[in-house]
């Protein structure tokens, strides 16, 4: 593929919610609950957001280099996905998305 322009809203998202992911790994926020009101969020944006610490390390490295289908979408990327890695790329390839 040809290298894209990296979306940085995408870029955005990975990092908050490995970033999220690690807080509550680490023992920072006890519930999803207590971390989105630190956060001022809403808990279900940031489950949706936190969907994003489950795709696959090929995914999230062609969205880190720019790799990215041009119409592939924060929101799309929130939905809920296969939890294979294989079955990731053929949800999102069936859908034009990557």
């Amino acid at each position: 593929p040809q290298r894209r322009k990296a979306d940085n809203a995408l870029i955005k998202a990975l990092a908050r919610a490995f970033r999220w992911q690690r807080m509550l790994e680490v023992g920072e926020f006890s519930t999803i609950a207590e971390l989105a009101a630190n956060e001022r969020i809403a808990a279900s944006y940031l489950t949706r957001t936190m969907r994003l610490t489950q795709l696959s390390p090929d995914i999230v490295e062609a969205i880190l280099d720019g790799l990215q289908a041009a119409d592939l979408t924060l929101e799309t990327l929130r939905e809920p996905a296969p939890a294979e890695w294989r079955a990731q790329m053929s949800w999102l390839c069936r859908n034009r998305k990557i």
